[in-house]
């Protein structure tokens, strides 16, 4: 008789759980407040792969670190814990959370390459041009270029192999340069090597897909933070998006303290300075900067934010062989120079490119915004006249340094020592560096 009732009250608590399962797949009010563990999440994993940019791949940047988002390791903030909800998807970058314990959190950016829009602009291109048709398999377009093709056969990653794209890193590259993208490529397992050996045809039109449209991932990959290099921590991609650390715009900190702002206009100068000058022999210069160039980190410790606009020009090597001339020809420009620019942009010569180019272009967009009107007199009017000297120095080298190290002088006492700036506190009670 147990043994009845038992097996008599097991057949209504199924028959009950069917009758839940089925009324809440009916309502959708009802289906929004389950358990993060129901089954209505699937259908969101499906249309994240069209917001990744997951359908696209792999004309991609990568999968390092897809799972982090299907398993909710990784989540927008606007993602709830009980019901997914992605957010916008022409933003250009979204704020995150990561963890790899699902305990401690951190905040990450997570950033597309270029806007959707372009995104949306350059795969129309490739299609209608390629193919001549308005829709495509964007992978099986871009197998078919020449350049691609000379990928494939390529034991190694050489000048003339990326000769005509975009990315200001490759304007002036170097063997060496070129070495150490294909042996600290991180969205491959086995990195290591200066051969592309150990690269799939698929890892091959992902890293040229991503020179072509945005090298940012790529500077991160190549010169890490944990080694000094002033960038936010590459932490994977998935799609067309790149995960890495989280930093504020400096465009947050101009309305900042004097002591901040003091604080960090030096920091900005001794980045700069080690730039152009490091063990490597690698000179960066910028072809742009604004207010998203740079950024804070939550210690008060300033880095590149965007490296998009970062030029490379190897001082131990030299130039390519190629000249400026053979670098805009039409042998080199194809559909991968145009992903995101217009075609007929003009390449400037390497040797053009001076040391204190990014001192005066930081020195006329970005320092008088920080520094205007934070320090009484005379103090404020000694900088303004420096950073006038920098501004107006495109052609007396010496007066830009100068003015540079007036203005550095000037900052250092006028920064503050205690825990706003993690980053240097307490250090700088006991050390005269600071």
């Amino acid at each position: 008789m147990g043994h009845w009732i038992r097996c008599l009250c097991s057949r209504v608590a199924d028959s009950l759980m069917l009758l839940l399962v089925l009324a809440l797949s009916c309502n959708p009010s009802t289906a929004a407040t389950a358990s993060p563990s129901a089954p209505h999440i699937k259908p969101s994993y499906s249309f994240g792969r069209t917001f990744l940019g997951l359908d696209k791949c792999n004309a991609c940047i990568g999968t390092s670190i897809c799972k982090k988002f299907f398993k909710e390791e990784i989540r927008f903030d606007t993602w709830l814990s009980s019901h997914l909800k992605l957010p916008p998807s022409y933003l250009l970058s979204y704020s995150g959370n990561y963890t790899d314990d699902a305990k401690s959190w951190r905040l990450v950016d997570i950033t597309r390459l270029t806007s959707k829009y372009r995104h949306d602009r350059a795969d129309k291109r490739i299609c209608t041009s390629l193919l001549k048709t308005k829709t495509c398999s964007l992978e099986r377009a871009l197998r078919r270029t020449h350049r691609f093709q000379k990928w494939l056969r390529a034991k190694r990653l050489t000048p003339d192999l990326v000769q005509g794209l975009s990315s200001p890193m490759l304007r002036c590259p170097s063997q060496r340069l070129l070495d150490r993208i294909v042996r600290r490529y991180a969205e491959v397992p086995d990195a290591g090597s200066i051969y592309m050996d150990h690269l799939t045809d698929r890892d091959k039109l992902r890293l040229l897909y991503t020179l072509s449209v945005n090298s940012h991932p790529i500077l991160l990959q190549i010169f890490p933070d944990v080694e000094g290099w002033p960038f936010p921590r590459y932490l994977g991609s998935c799609g067309r998006l790149v995960v890495s650390a989280s930093t504020r715009p400096l465009r947050d900190f101009y309305g900042a303290a004097p002591e901040v702002a003091a604080d960090l206009a030096l920091q900005l100068l001794a980045v700069l300075r080690s730039m152009g000058t490091n063990d490597l022999n690698y000179f960066f210069y910028f072809t742009h900067v604004d207010a998203g160039t740079f950024g804070v980190f939550s210690n008060g410790h300033l880095f590149i934010r965007d490296a998009s606009t970062l030029g490379i020009i190897d001082k131990e090597e030299g130039e390519t062989n190629l000249s400026p001339a053979t670098l805009g020809s039409a042998e080199y420009k194809d559909i991968f120079s145009c992903l995101t620019v217009d075609c007929q942009s003009a390449f400037v010569s390497c040797n053009s490119i001076r040391e204190k180019h990014s001192l005066v272009m930081v020195c006329q967009e970005l320092l008088p915004k920080l520094l205007k009107g934070k320090f009484l007199q005379p103090v404020q009017d000694k900088i303004d006249s420096f950073l006038q000297h920098c501004a107006d120095g495109l052609t007396d080298d010496q007066g830009v340094n100068e003015a540079v190290a007036k203005l550095a002088e000037l900052l250092k006492p006028l920064r503050s020592c205690d825990s706003r700036f993690a980053y240097r506190y307490p250090d700088c009670k006991y050390s005269d560096k600071y």
